[in-house]
């Protein structure tokens, strides 16, 4: 073997590792899971193909309609909250005003770190309806409380909203903070000097600029809202319903109550995680393409 040889076979040895373990954790269950969305299988039973009538009787479930109706709803309300408060909480602490900004970046990513199992336990106690937290206020004034978690189901998704964008705005902050110290200090000088007031400084030069990384942060939210779980799984006390009416049922709710924690339908199981795959690809392709219009000059814009 000569010597470039063996230098290539030094390499490819270096890099297997990778690629052993992508193809049997990655590849393969990706393959394997679309190969059985076109069966019928219970894990013990022998596969007796269907296929395209998992997806079909997926589409006609009325279950599964409630369970995108809801994640959509979760999705486009937590979505414009968060993108907004974090936006201008960031805006608040790139400023020259605000000290301790590390602090203030510590206390905002706390609860994308914490425990989401103990986050969602405490604020089921606080949406409870005869001592929690957020029914006092209702009480003080002498007005009925609120039926959160139970009920007619009509309030599960605002608590689901409320936890779930309290959890990913500091995560927010923290990115539109980095983005904006990275931005030249000369541009809003030269702004400040031509009478630019803090809100067209923010719309006209903070945002084009931070476009980048509003983009990375819409697409990541639109996955975390797709496979949202926990959180509406341990509100409604474990409830594969998801609570009265179906009020917190979600996307991810419904497939694992399929199969393989509610039941033994892996096959529709498997069908309805291609549909959610669809669908976030779908979403990264049009968040995509909006956000990378060209601009007047006729050059892309990220």
């Amino acid at each position: 073997m000569t010597t470039e040889k063996k230098q290539w076979a030094v390499a490819y040895i270096y890099i297997a590792p990778f690629y052993i373990l992508f193809f049997i954790f990655g590849l393969f269950p990706l393959a394997g899971g679309l190969y059985l969305s076109f069966f019928r299988w219970d894990g013990v039973m022998p596969m007796r193909f269907e296929g395209l009538r998992n997806y079909i009787n997926l589409l006609k479930d009325p279950l599964f309609g409630k369970a995108l109706e809801n994640t959509l709803f979760i999705g486009i309300v937590s979505h414009i909250s968060i993108l907004l408060t974090g936006l201008a909480l960031a805006y608040i602490l790139n400023s020259r005003l605000v000290r301790f900004k590390d602090a203030f970046k510590t206390v905002f990513f706390l609860p994308m770190v914490t425990g989401i199992v103990a986050i969602t336990i405490i604020f089921q106690n606080f949406f409870g309806y005869n001592f929690g937290f957020f029914n006092v206020p209702l009480k003080l004034f002498g007005l009925e409380p609120l039926n959160w978690l139970g009920g007619d189901g009509s309030l599960i998704k605002a608590a689901v909203l409320v936890l779930f964008s309290w959890k990913w705005t500091g995560w927010n902050v923290v990115m539109y903070l980095a983005g904006m110290q990275g931005i030249s200090t000369d541009i809003y000088e030269a702004a400040t000097i031509d009478g630019a007031g803090h809100f067209r400084v923010f719309t006209r030069i903070t945002i084009p600029l931070l476009r980048p990384i509003i983009l990375f942060t819409l697409i990541q939210h639109g996955i975390g809202t797709l496979s949202i779980f926990t959180e509406p799984f341990i509100l409604t006390n474990s409830n594969w319903a998801g609570g009265p009416n179906n009020g917190g049922l979600t996307l991810m709710i419904y497939l694992l109550n399929k199969a393989p924690q509610g039941g033994v339908l892996f096959g529709y199981a498997s069908a309805c995680a291609y549909v959610i795959t669809v669908l976030v690809i779908l979403y990264s392709l049009v968040i995509t393409k909006l956000m990378t219009g060209k601009d007047q000059t006729g050059n892309e814009a990220v």
